[in-house]
């Protein structure tokens, strides 16, 4: 078992304040991997101190410079590439082929957004009145990632942070922290100046409060559930520092009749199934229009029968378990309460499929004929669990679509792009896809309503992490 019980400090790897271990647990076997220290508002205080002091010189450097070391980053995660998607596998149970083409991918691709975005962000330009606008880097920032695409946050938050001239303090999930830690030895390799990055462990009551409230924090960034970036936003309010977050979501899918039925409804119920339905932002809702609906079942039972679950060791497409036994049994629990609310099961239900009774693994399910008032249309459950809802109209699809306290991401498929169009301009969410466009590197990601506020990636997550200073000149 690898202990992982120090923190990555100024610069170094040293000791927690107080000894508080936690074991990492592999949620395919069920047996711990890893040791860690959970930390404390001390060793918060020491990484934020260690911050502050490497902002007053880490600031003045020059875009330049810091492209070169964001290159020396990109190199060397490149070079530690499979290492990145073997932790991730370990740690959150995602099957290794996913880890690799996607969970490890995200490292080089939002590392080489964020590289050519600063390229062209202007810190200085004359405004036509005549005045000078400055961008600065905002400061000290706390930054809270979850579990479930850890490096992607961790690149979203930490990379625009160091690219833009501020330093930061990381506090990764309790649950996948050895993903974090081997990016912190990255960050080490590429020279960044000590103090510039710095990681302590720990859970959020303690650890996350104690870098939300800090006096000398000046940004938080935080992905999580709503109910937690609640908590981060009333923790921070105090200091009236920045805050964005990007929290949770019920992705509404609207399926025309006029769509490829087979292609788009076969790839929503995959999409939704991606990363054990463990992504904020996956497609859980699927409104089918009635003139179509039944077809639309047959395929989407077929394709969820044709779903497998399986060792996240082995190479394939199939689905791995969920990240830890809480997960499991808040899944569980939702689950149980659609069957309970009288809705029709296509495929899987309550308990673990066949042959996995150890491990986190959940049978991947689809429930049809739901309303949008049952909880399983309104909770998000954070499982490979998918709800079809039938509709007549596109105003009445368009209101259930957005009958909904989140608005992160929305899915149209449609073989009429003017409707296409039309539709996705009246759905309240920060990201719409058009029959599979994908979200690429570089475009911003973020949500409406109780999905967030501010906007991660390329150009825009840079302006989250820069302040804006006029200058009025005689």
């Amino acid at each position: 078992m690898l202990d992982k019980r120090d923190f990555y400090i100024n610069g170094e790897w040293v000791p927690p304040h107080q000894a508080n271990d936690l074991e990492v647990i592999n949620p395919a076997t069920e047996r711990p991997i890893a040791v860690i220290s959970m930390g404390t508002a001390a060793d918060i205080d020491r990484a934020v101190a260690a911050a502050k002091k490497a902002y007053q010189t880490y600031s003045q450097t020059s875009v330049e410079e810091r492209l070169v070391l964001l290159e020396k980053l990109l190199a060397i995660y490149k070079r530690r590439y499979d290492e990145v998607a073997r932790t991730i596998t370990l740690e959150l149970g995602a099957p290794i082929t996913m880890s690799t083409q996607q969970q490890a991918d995200v490292g080089v691709g939002h590392l080489q957004g964020f590289i050519d975005a600063l390229k062209n962000v202007h810190m200085r330009e004359e405004l036509p009145n005549g005045d000078l606008l400055v961008r600065e880097p905002i400061g000290v920032c706390g930054l809270i990632t979850p579990w479930n695409w850890p490096i992607n946050q961790i690149a979203l938050k930490v990379i625009p942070a160091l690219a833009t001239g501020s330093t930061c303090v990381l506090k990764p999930s309790e649950f996948t922290p050895l993903n974090a830690m081997l990016y912190a030895e990255m960050v080490d390799e590429a020279g960044f100046p000590a103090g510039t990055f710095n990681l302590v462990n720990g859970d959020g009551m303690t650890v996350g409060a104690a870098l939300s409230k800090h006096k000398d924090v000046d940004m938080m960034s935080f992905t999580g559930s709503t109910r937690a970036g609640i908590a981060v936003s009333k923790d921070a309010a105090d200091t009236v520092k920045r805050v964005t977050l990007e929290l949770g979501g019920k992705s509404p899918n609207i399926v025309f009749e006029d769509a490829d039925l087979e292609d788009r409804v076969a790839g929503s119920v995959l999409e939704c199934f991606n990363n054990s339905g463990q992504s904020c932002d996956a497609p859980t809702r699927m409104l089918v229009q009635r003139s179509v609906y039944d077809k639309a079942v047959r395929i989407a039972e077929a394709t969820g029968r044709e779903a497998r679950v399986g060792n996240p060791e082995e190479e394939g497409d199939h689905i791995g378990p969920l990240v830890s036994h809480v997960q499991y049994g808040r899944v569980q629990n939702l689950i149980e309460a659609g069957i309970a609310e009288g809705v029709r099961v296509l495929v899987g239900g309550a308990g673990k499929p066949e042959g996995y009774e150890t491990g986190y693994f959940v049978q991947p399910t689809i429930f049809a004929d739901v309303r949008n008032d049952m909880r399983i249309a309104k909770e998000e459950v954070f499982g490979p669990v998918l709800a079809l809802i039938p509709f007549d109209t596109e105003e009445e699809a368009i209101a259930i679509a957005n009958d909904t306290p989140y608005g992160l991401a929305a899915y149209v498929q449609t073989g009429d792009a003017k409707r296409a169009e039309r539709v996705a301009s009246r759905l309240k969410a920060g990201m719409v896809h058009i029959n599979g466009g994908p979200h690429r590197y570089g475009s911003p990601f973020g949500g409406y309503k109780q999905s967030g506020n501010g906007r991660e990636g390329g150009k825009f997550g840079l302006e989250d992490f820069l302040e804006v200073k006029t200058i009025h000149r005689p």
